[in-house]
């Protein structure tokens, strides 16, 4: 972290994600234009995907040449002359099923690491207005207020938020695990969009979340909107959170949440 001021990434991040999420709603009201798929035919791109990329990717490159980034649509770009620690995970639209089909809950979600440990992050819900903010160590927060997640302590009681991966014989397999978690909580939402769940867990509109199969544009920003707001951000039977699963969850839901998961083989199947 030597150098590296965490609430200037952050203010970079926010200005830069406002803007594409300007661009976004633009494009939501004026015309979708070419929508295409990725690694299914329900894996859905949009021409504002790659818009508002290309904005982000320009606004990074002019404030911040020296950093690298990786983006959901383009991949990875490298730093411009002498580079830094940082690098930017971009996520132009998480959600685009949703932005499609002109649903609430598609954000725009862009986190700054530096040598891999995520210090900033903004999740900004380009449906709704909603943003939230975290830098590592200054707490989650969104319109001022500090973010706490929720008090609930028993698995029965919980509200759980999850997603399901685009390729058919993982969703089955998503589908199994479900159908037997659903008797013992609460309830089973699914919004569509992991940086929005992450950070309904880091405000308690849901108890816990989990999702296996993101990548690290999915759930760096709400990641780390989550952890600041006190929660237990990790994957299953002591491995960090990544492509295996995403456990989202207040101390005294995490671990029985977390080994009804692992019971269950969530982060198993194909």
């Amino acid at each position: 972290m030597d150098g590296v001021d965490a609430p200037e990434l952050l203010d970079v991040a926010v200005r830069v994600a406002r803007e594409a999420a300007a661009l976004v709603r633009t494009r939501r009201a004026t015309g979708l234009g070419d929508i295409g798929t990725k690694t299914t035919d329900t894996d859905l791109v949009t021409a504002a995907d790659r818009a508002a990329e290309r904005l982000i990717l320009g606004r990074l490159r002019e404030e911040r040449p020296g950093d690298r980034v990786l983006g959901e649509e383009s991949g990875a770009h490298d730093a411009a002359g002498t580079g830094t620690a940082v690098r930017w995970l971009v996520d132009p639209i998480d959600g685009t099923v949703n932005y499609v089909y002109n649903l609430p809950h598609y954000a725009v979600s862009l986190a700054a690491e530096v040598d891999g440990v995520v210090v900033a992050g903004v999740v900004l819900d380009a449906g709704s207005g909603a943003e939230w903010t975290a830098t590592l160590g200054g707490g989650a927060w969104r319109a001022g207020r500090r973010l706490t997640g929720s008090v609930r302590a028993e698995l029965a009681q919980a509200l759980v938020a999850t997603g399901f991966a685009y390729e058919p014989a993982r969703r089955a397999h998503q589908a199994g695990v479900l159908a037997r978690l659903l008797p013992e909580v609460r309830d089973i939402r699914r919004y569509g969009a992991a940086s929005i769940d992450l950070c309904f867990a880091a405000e308690g509109n849901v108890d816990a979340y989990y999702e296996r199969g993101l990548n690290p544009w999915d759930h760096a920003a709400g990641g780390l909107v989550a952890a600041e707001a006190g929660l237990l951000v990790t994957g299953l039977r002591g491995q960090p959170p990544g492509g295996r699963m995403v456990l989202a969850a207040p101390p005294a839901l995490h671990g029985p949440l977390h080994d009804r998961l692992a019971a269950l083989d969530a982060d198993g199947g194909p």
